[in-house]
């Protein structure tokens, strides 16, 4: 039951991933676009950052990090008093109060806890990564149609949200699933990062035998990631097929090649 739960934890995290990265992304792209200097160079700054090292680098150091942050703020809240260094050697210590979560919090919740933080990991990688694609298509729509809103008398905010913004998404839409794709081939990385989906529990159920259990069967990991390997090629077609649709209703009415080949069909 543990294996067939896995799934909708992979499932689970490509749903609140995939909305915050894109969140994500589209405040990279604003800042990079941003009139303020300051603004602009951070911008630049995380979207070059973090597309030039390797994805599995920040999957983790972003968990282990942002775990050591925390309960190092929470030490120095609730243990005042301790005089021991916190690091000593390769060790990171801190009271029993300050853990994260504590030692007598349920199972679940240690569980909830290393999911949320490979959320943020995956949402700040992929959010770079997006921000590049959707500064793009920003920079893809003509220019003219701005210029064409502010002189009908709309604000810079006005165009900006009513005609860039509706308009880019089309643009943006052919990265946008790329980067989709590869979220989902990303998952795997939780087995990484400690938590239980779908890859530890088949390479657990699949041997014959592993620290914790003992199984009347040889050693069926090649068939459990065959499993696997028809799960995500599933996935990935039924993705095609869902984005391919939102393409072309997309595309319908507007100035590319997908809107032309549509207008001379029709």
């Amino acid at each position: 039951m543990l294996f067939y739960q896995s799934f909708l934890v992979v499932l689970s995290l490509l749903a609140i991933t995939a909305p915050l990265a894109l969140a994500v992304g589209f405040v990279g792209a604003m800042a990079t676009r941003s009139q303020i200097a300051p603004v602009r160079w951070l911008g630049s700054i995380y979207t070059s950052m973090v597309r030039g090292v390797p994805d599995v680098l920040f999957f983790l150091f972003v968990p282990f990090a942002m775990d050591q942050g925390l309960e190092w703020l929470r030490h120095k809240v609730k243990c005042p008093d301790w005089s021991e260094p916190i690091r000593q050697g390769n060790d990171f210590l801190v009271c029993s109060a300050a853990k994260l979560p504590l030692n007598s919090a349920p199972q679940s919740i240690h569980e909830l806890y290393g999911f949320s933080l490979a959320v943020v990991a995956f949402a700040i990688v992929f959010g770079a990564f997006a921000a590049n694609v959707i500064a793009g298509a920003m920079r893809a729509v003509p220019h003219a149609q701005i210029e064409t809103a502010e002189a009908y008398g709309m604000s810079h905010r006005q165009a900006f949200w009513r005609v860039l913004v509706p308009q880019m998404w089309i643009f943006a839409l052919p990265g946008l699933s790329n980067l989709w794709m590869i979220l989902i081939k990303a998952t795997p990385l939780l087995f990484l990062l400690g938590v239980e989906d779908i890859v530890y529990w088949a390479r657990e159920l699949g041997s014959s035998k592993t620290s914790q259990y003992a199984y009347p069967h040889p050693d069926w990991r090649l068939w459990y990631f065959l499993g696997l390997l028809v799960f995500y090629l599933a996935f990935t077609r039924v993705s095609e097929i869902v984005l391919d649709r939102i393409t072309r209703r997309l595309s319908h009415g507007q100035a590319t090649l997908g809107g032309e080949a549509m207008r001379k069909a029709g």
